[in-house]
């Protein structure tokens, strides 16, 4: 039998790259790349070979082999694995780069800051404060061949092949042999008498004096041109004079040397060092502590370096989102590093984190996922949206707080594209039709029909036919004036989605009773509107053979596409009005629904915010807002009939200048205005909507419904009445000069336009006769059931048990 000896290199996990790196350790000693077979990641790998005559030397490697795998601390080369035979030692390490090329690589890019520097120095530094503080150790090869920068960009001080101990022990430093090398050693060391006075990290220190001059100026030539600082900063100058000083007793100590440096305007006193202090030391802070810093982190990660952002912030961010307690803090900064990844690290790393956020109940955390979901949506496939996050984005919509359901609107924008059928089509214009009739905020009632324009060539060629007439034509009657504008802007945005049947007959009449509205700026845009579709119905009149061409798009299949033209239509409200809704919700910070009937007048940015006080239920008109003056619109080209993408929308997005317009040109407009207020800003709980929201039936919500019921008999109708003049035996209405008052009580209305028209004069009677009608309709039901029970269960005796 055969026995085959092993070759240990073959069996090592780690697989090495032939090629050396240039710019390595000088010495016995060749760097070269390497990966784990088993994973593929990336390490260092330092290989010596043994020679023979060369005990000296593989002593020496062998110390330092034994040295790098016992010392461990942050700042000194971290060690992974080893292996040592007869021919060669392999040393394996975390991936780092040789300060020299990577010092060299950063200046031909251009990247090179001195913040980087700074923080590099300071972890050298530091690992010669732990090895002669704290281990008694004289490191013995300080010097930029000693020093690796892994991917971060965080030095680590390596070479220690030369290390021995400070304690003495009857041996003294070991032998170099290598020119490169000893021309770093003090002045003191060529003086062999051994009186001069030193203290044990004296020789370090010059050492490190020499590496902070070929940082700043390339490799040394000469012990003598370390007396001209050249480019070292000012800062650093009065430190490094220390360091290169001919007395030896003077040098600092490297805990001392970097508490000079600290302090206040020093060379290491900058943000960038006191981030990564922080980091350092983030897992023992307090809570209130890391809040702060990382509120604060985001203004200054575009100065830090782009690796440094990626592989210690990013990681420390993760970190503090799953098991701390950062909570909505930690969003901004994390989307701002999220910005330096590859679309595959990001589907690894931040992904997984924004589908655990989107779960969270913390408000803050909510609102500003949906405020900065621009930033990730490009990332999301359409299952994850569907299933883990559309159903937590959904409960914004029946939230109380205005700012949360107002984003929520905002985000459908990015959202509607990844959508399926039952999502895009049925839950979200469920949720839409909701806040469009009964949300108290205006400015969200805005953007709601702002949305809903610009989803609509998503939505399927049903529901559009559907929804977008309706819901236009119900936000035309909104009281607040950019919801009626918006309404407009939502025809024009979509004309290509509708049949011409529709253009005249349902269209038009809308738009037409648009023309005198209180306000201008709606009048206007009516105006617009209606020249638009009155050109596609006389082009398509002149030629019948255009027809199809128009309707393409009418009963075409939902597409990305199509939302071209209305990408641009209304920019103002998801943007503008938010500002308005913003002031709103500070005007008033605990008003509850049930006291915000009517949007508010916004207070102006700067002043104290009045103590919130129960808003009365008075009709809103334009003259309760701040009077400004309107620009004046451009002459438009009449005969354009695709001109809406080129409008000027962003004219609108001072929504308080045109609520603060009231034109005296039409009293009876002002009053017929006024009643649409009252109907819509006191709606009543027994809306049409309570019935198809139960029951999920579209045809009930979007559609238009039938007329009111019929007022019960005796009941005078509003035409029976003498609104005019007063008849001749009459005194006259000592009223008249009032402005009309709208009921206590309105009635109801629906998406049908007849139902906003009308007066409310019956209304006590009818709630009193319903009223009527129900005690009667539930005391028969009561008696029912009694009869029911009794005949169920037979006549029992006086004093007879009941038995079940």
């Amino acid at each position: 039998m055969w026995f085959f000896a092993r070759d240990p290199v073959r069996d090592f996990p780690f697989e090495l790259i032939p090629e050396p790196l240039e710019g390595g350790p000088p010495g016995p000693w060749a760097l070269h790349r390497g990966r784990k077979k088993a994973t593929g990641s990336t390490v260092s790998i330092f290989v010596y070979d043994v020679k023979p005559g060369a005990e000296d030397q593989t002593q020496v490697a062998k110390a330092a082999f034994k040295r790098l795998k016992t010392l461990r601390h942050p700042n000194i080369l971290a060690y992974i694995d080893g292996l040592e035979t007869e021919k060669c030692l392999h040393v394996v390490t975390e991936a780092v780069t040789p300060l020299g090329m990577y010092l060299k690589a950063r200046v031909e890019a251009g990247d090179l800051k001195e913040l980087e520097i700074s923080w590099g120095l300071h972890q050298i530094v530091k690992a010669l404060s732990f090895l002669v503080n704290d281990c008694s150790l004289i490191h013995n090869n300080v010097c930029m061949a000693s020093v690796f920068v892994d991917r971060a960009g965080e030095w680590k001080l390596g070479g220690l092949d030369y290390m021995y101990s400070a304690q003495g022990n009857g041996e003294g430093p070991p032998r170099k042999g290598i020119p490169e090398l000893e021309q770093y050693d003090p002045p003191e060391l060529a003086d062999s008498s051994g009186r001069v006075v030193k203290e044990k990290w004296s020789a370090d220190m010059w050492r490190l004096g020499c590496l902070i001059w070929e940082v700043f100026n390339g490799p040394l030539p000469r012990a003598a041109a370390l007396r001209n600082p050249g480019k070292i900063p000012k800062s650093l100058v009065p430190h490094y004079c220390e360091l290169v000083g001919a007395n030896p007793k003077v040098r600092p100590n490297p805990a001392r040397f970097l508490q000079n440096c600290r302090a206040p305007g020093g060379f290491m006193s900058n943000r960038f060092v006191e981030t990564n202090l922080f980091l350092e030391e983030i897992q023992i802070k307090e809570p209130t502590e890391k809040q702060k810093f990382f509120q604060e982190l985001s203004k200054s990660l575009d100065s830090f370096p782009e690796d440094f952002c990626r592989h210690k912030v990013l990681p420390q961010l993760l970190t503090a989102f799953e098991f701390g307690s950062a909570g909505a803090v930690v969003l901004t900064p994390l989307f701002k590093v999220g910005k330096f990844l590859n679309a595959e690290e990001y589907q690894q790393k931040i992904i997984p984190v924004v589908v655990k956020m989107f779960s969270s109940t913390d408000r803050a955390m909510r609102i500003r996922l949906l405020q900065q979901m621009e930033q990730f949506i490009q990332y999301l496939d359409e299952p994850t949206v569907n299933t883990q996050i559309f159903p937590h984005v959904v409960h914004g919509f029946l939230d109380t707080n205005p700012a949360i359901r107002e984003q929520t609107v905002k985000s459908m924008l990015l959202l509607a594209p990844k959508l399926n059928e039952a999502n895009l089509n049925v839950e979200l214009m469920k949720h839409f039709a909701r806040l469009q009739a009964k949300d108290d905020q205006g400015p969200i009632r805005c953007n709601t029909t702002v949305c809903l324009g610009k989803i609509g060539s998503y939505l399927s060629a049903s529901t559009r036919h559907r929804v977008l007439t309706s819901a236009f034509s119900r936000a035309t009657k909104d009281p607040f004036a950019p919801s009626r504008v918006a309404g407009v802007l939502g025809f024009a945005a979509t004309h290509n989605l509708y049949s011409m049947n529709d253009c005249a007959h349902k269209i038009l009449p809308v738009l037409c009773s648009l023309t005198v509205d209180p306000e201008k700026s709606v009048r206007d845009q009516a105006f617009k509107a209606i020249r638009s579709f009155l050109s596609k119905l006389e082009s398509v009149s002149e030629d019948p053979t255009q027809l199809a061409e128009v309707e393409k798009d009418v009963h075409a299949a939902s597409s990305p596409g199509m939302g071209g033209a209305a990408a641009s239509w209304a920019g103002w409200a998801v943007t503008g009005v938010s500002s308005l809704t913003s002031k709103l919700i500070r005007a008033h910070p605990t008003a509850t629904p049930a006291e915000t009937n009517v949007p508010q007048r916004p207070m102006p940015e700067g002043l104290p915010a009045p103590a919130p006080t129960p808003v009365p239920a008075i009709p809103t008109t334009s003259g309760h807002w701040e009077t400004q003056e309107e620009d004046k619109d451009t002459a438009e080209d009449n005969s354009a009939a695709d001109r809406w993408d080129d409008e000027d929308w962003g004219s609108l997005e001072e929504a308080e200048s045109v609520l603060a317009q009231q034109e005296d040109w039409s009293a009876g407009g002002q009053a017929g205005h006024a009643g649409q207020v009252s109907s819509r800003d006191h709606k009543s709980p027994e809306s049409d909507w309570s019935s198809w929201e139960a029951e999920g039936s579209w045809d009930q919500g979007w559609q238009e419904q039938s007329s009111p019921e019929r007022p019960p008999e005796g009941t005078r109708m509003a035409s029976e009445y003498n609104w005019g003049v007063p008849e001749p035996n009459d005194k006259g209405d000592p009223f008249s000069s009032l402005s009309a008052r709208p009921s206590a009580q309105p009635r109801p209305h629906s998406w049908g336009e007849d139902s906003w028209e009308g007066l409310e004069t019956d209304s006590r009677q009818a709630k009193a006769e319903l009223a009527r009608k129900k005690r009667e309709e539930r005391r028969r039901e009561m008696e029912a059931k009694r009869a029911e029970k009794k005949a169920a269960k037979g006549p029992m005796k006086l004093g007879a048990r009941k038995l079940d």
